[in-house]
């Protein structure tokens, strides 16, 4: 393999993004401490997909998000939020038999955040292929997939197979961020064969080191991406946390350094912020280097604020912020 070598992803071209899954209210502790006894929770919205959809629309692209929610005071919030944000929610039903789901979060000044999901039987878990095969794919160029969609129900699970089958059928690019949510699963057995089996069908796979490590057994970058490829990935993004990311296409390899903050508030959201960073790179038409370094300055900006998506920029404050920030020292040279 030749390493230190940028290249080019093949089959992106630009258009539309298609997203799908849960997007649910967020309540995050005023203070440190655990979410039973802490008095004050700050409002917001949350949900691996439609943080992915935002950052993509804040840095020009066009994600369509897929998405159910109830009729009750925290769908109201999710689309008030996608009005804000001009996300066209033409594949927003509202389903007055299921509510929305919500979580909690506590507050850390180290470490992550502890969550606590309230998803069960939720508007969002009724998500079935037949949603998915109604999506008209004009305009479309790539599919986003997680691993936390799965999980959700039978029905969402069909629905994530679907997204698949309607990527392949329609000559739409494949994305998937493996998003380990463990207690999402019914077992660990299940949630590993349905993972890889997803990640087998993709064309780009954006795992962490926690996903090379229970799924594979490996936890450095370049083990991580050559057993993803093994297992049938085209491509593999590996997020290396603060210290950069690293690619392969089985061939070539590439690291790129991340981005120096002083302090981080929050680290939940910075994987989504990540792929959308990198995914509006990549329909641009950049390499995966330069790509990689986009995906870590944004991934490094939401790490500065409490809300999962609050931290997403705009184009504008992106090059700000690549422009004033030091890259950390990376664990091996570096294009970029």
């Amino acid at each position: 393999m030749r390493t230190d070598t940028d290249f080019h992803v093949p089959g992106i071209r630009p258009g539309a993004v298609l997203l799908a899954g849960e997007a649910m209210g967020l309540f995050t502790a005023g203070q440190e401490g655990p979410c039973s006894t802490v008095g004050t929770f700050q409002a917001s919205v949350a949900g691996a997909e439609l943080n992915v959809a935002i950052g993509l629309k804040r840095l020009g692209q066009h994600p369509e998000y897929l998405t159910k929610v109830g009729d009750d005071p925290l769908g109201v919030r999710i689309r008030m939020l996608m009005e804000s944000e001009r996300l066209d929610q033409r594949l927003v039903s509202v389903d007055a038999r299921h509510h929305t789901g919500f979580m909690m979060k506590t507050r850390e000044t180290k470490g992550d955040p502890k969550t606590y999901y309230y998803r069960k039987g939720s508007a969002a878990s009724t998500i079935s292929s037949a949603d998915i095969d109604a999506v008209d794919p004009a305009g479309l160029s790539l599919v986003h997939l997680t691993g936390i969609l799965p999980p959700l129900s039978p029905s969402t699970l069909d629905a994530a197979e679907a997204m698949v089958v309607f990527a392949r059928r329609n000559n739409l690019f494949l994305s998937f961020d493996p998003n380990l949510r463990p207690a999402l699963w019914v077992n660990e057995a299940v949630m590993k064969s349905t993972l890889r089996h997803l990640c087998a069908q993709s064309d780009l796979v954006l795992p962490g080191i926690a996903e090379g490590r229970e799924l594979f057994g490996v936890d450095d970058v370049e083990s991580i991406g050559q057993a993803f490829i093994d297992n049938g990935a085209r491509v593999v993004v590996v997020k290396d946390g603060p210290r950069g990311a690293y690619a392969t296409n089985g061939t070539d390899s590439v690291y790129v350094p991340g981005f120096v903050v002083d302090h981080v508030v929050d680290t939940v959201g910075a994987g989504d912020g990540f792929a959308a960073g990198l995914l509006s790179a990549l329909l641009e038409g950049h390499s995966i280097a330069v790509a990689m370094e986009r995906g870590c300055a944004v991934g490094a900006m939401q790490t500065q604020v409490v809300s999962d998506n609050e931290g997403l920029p705009t184009a504008d404050r992106l090059d700000e912020f690549m422009m004033l920030h030091e890259r950390a020292t990376p664990a091996r040279a570096s294009l970029v």
